[in-house]
């Protein structure tokens, strides 16, 4: 059986799809990638893997689709020389023009998994502009044109379901909502958290949405209170239009309440060293981060909104926060730090959600099972 994953980056299909990868090989089947960047250092662990990767170039910007036709034709000759039996695309844009191009290379079997609905279905706390509603029509429109083509589109939450098949009304042949892609539990083993020094940590890219605002915002309330607690983010800038500005970040340094550690290579040992993970993010899919901190065995303080409230049962493993809400979120930093007791407790709970929800190894069957059936 021939594979073809068709995603962003090499990278990103190095960190969330390696295990899927190494599990088809093992059962036999030949695994082709394409992504949008050379990436060479990545290219070569594709390869030790044992998997081909290739190389796609796409657009920058949504309204340059109209120049599409073209580029799916050459992206539709690409697939018909690998022949892949199975296309499994994730991420906007190799979700639309990987589908449009799987089909005119003739193949049936184009699976596609929405990892979350991105930035411009994401709510913020103030009123969007025109150029995100603009686009959010446009990628919709695309949508339209290229789900019905999959057989199978699957979800990692149900309310990404809601929010673009129900309320847009597009008409697909299967769909399923396979929930968290899962993380290697045996690698992020439980590890208890300090608890002589509190310390909250978050992992996002420097999103606005990702609610790094709320965070620092928090972390100044907090600190004028309790002076020795540590607040750091793992998280580098971002090109998105929803990235924090230089000149805020500047600010953010010279005060001081936040430790900013930039790309992050080792996270595990980063969290090992926390004792509160906090995700404030305005939407996800189901986030990677919150997944990990839960298998080594810590609270979460996360946003009661799509994604975000799948990783927590509020009071049990952590607490639900409004989005937006910088308040909110310093007082139940606060809680932990006035009952620290409940750092271990909480986070006790988080591992015994990951081992039942978050495996990865379940996960990618579950995965293979849906796409090769």
């Amino acid at each position: 059986m021939q594979v073809l994953l068709i995603g962003n980056q090499t990278s990103t299909i190095l960190l969330f799809r390696k295990r899927l990868i190494e599990k088809f090989i093992e059962e036999g089947a030949v695994v082709h990638t394409l992504t949008m960047d050379s990436d060479v250092n990545a290219f070569k662990k594709i390869i030790e893997l044992g998997a081909h990767p290739g190389l796609l170039s796409i657009f920058t910007f949504w309204y340059e689709s109209c120049l599409g036709c073209d580029y799916t034709i050459r992206l539709a000759k690409t697939i018909k020389e690998i022949k892949p039996d199975v296309v499994f695309c994730f991420f906007p844009k190799p979700i639309i023009f990987g589908t449009l191009a799987a089909r005119l290379a003739g193949v049936k079997n184009v699976n596609v998994l929405l990892e979350g609905l991105g930035y411009c279905f994401t709510k913020g706390a103030t009123q969007e502009n025109f150029k995100k509603r603009v686009v959010r029509k446009i990628q919709t429109l695309l949508y339209k044109l290229s789900l019905p083509l999959t057989r199978k589109v699957l979800f990692l939450n149900s309310d990404d379901y809601k929010d673009l098949l129900i309320e847009h009304r597009i008409q697909v042949k299967s769909t399923e909502v396979v929930g968290g892609i899962g993380v290697n539990l045996e690698q992020y083993s439980y590890v208890p958290a300090r608890t002589d020094v509190i310390h909250f940590t978050m992992v996002a890219r420097l999103l606005v949405e990702k609610g790094v605002r709320e965070y620092v915002l928090a972390a100044e309330k907090v600190k004028r209170l309790y002076p020795d607690v540590q607040f750091s983010i793992a998280g580098t800038f971002d090109d998105n239009p929803g990235g924090i500005t230089r000149e805020e970040f500047e600010a953010w340094i010279k005060k001081g309440d936040v430790n900013f550690l930039g790309q992050v290579s080792d996270i595990k040992s980063h969290l090992i060293n926390s004792s509160i993970f906090v995700l404030p993010s305005y939407r996800e899919g189901v986030p990677r981060s919150t997944q990990e901190a839960m298998a080594i065995g810590r609270p979460i303080i996360t946003t009661d909104v799509p994604g975000c409230r799948e990783t927590v049962i509020a009071g049990y493993n952590g607490f639900l926060i409004p989005p937006w809400d910088a308040d909110e979120l310093a007082n139940k930093m606060i809680s932990f730090i006035k009952q620290p007791e409940l750092i271990v407790q909480m986070g006790l709970a988080s591992r015994t959600i990951a081992l039942e929800k978050f495996d990865e190894e379940q996960a990618c069957d579950k995965l293979i099972n849906l796409l090769s059936s």
